[in-house]
């Protein structure tokens, strides 16, 4: 039997920036040339001020968490043997908030307010995935 086989993001246009950031170890969000307003997830137009001059900008890669939940329902093979896990919505530093698995602690170990900082997990050759662990 095959291991099970993890659905990878697939880049668009908009998104290849961020993922070429990523499988390089570096975590980037849009920052906006026009007012300096800081974005993600990434779209074509700054939210604060719908200018188009939106580049990508590295960011600490530290933050806390915002909220979480634990899931023990996989929704692919991939993930069953990773039951149970956490995603978070975690609040960067820079103020932005995202979305990633909590690595490498136990559910009980998870709380609101708990300091971070990302981790790259290499999916494939070509991607690598922002994710985060708790800062003792």
């Amino acid at each position: 039997m095959s291991e099970a086989q993890r659905p990878l993001p697939r880049p668009t246009e908009i998104t290849e920036g961020y993922w070429h950031a990523a499988a390089q170890g570096r975590l980037v969000v849009q920052g906006c040339r026009a007012c300096g307003h800081r974005q993600f997830y990434p779209r074509t137009l700054c939210l604060a001020c719908e200018s188009d001059q939106v580049d990508w900008t590295e960011v600490c890669g530290f933050g806390s968490i915002y909220t979480f939940t634990i899931n023990h329902r996989a929704p692919n093979a991939f993930m069953k043997a990773r039951l149970p896990y956490a995603v978070a919505i975690v609040e960067l530093d820079e103020g932005v908030r995202m979305m990633a698995n909590i690595l490498n602690a136990s559910p009980e170990a998870i709380a609101i307010g708990k300091r971070v900082r990302v981790v790259f997990e290499k999916a494939s050759d070509d991607v690598s995935l922002p994710q985060f662990e708790l800062i003792d």
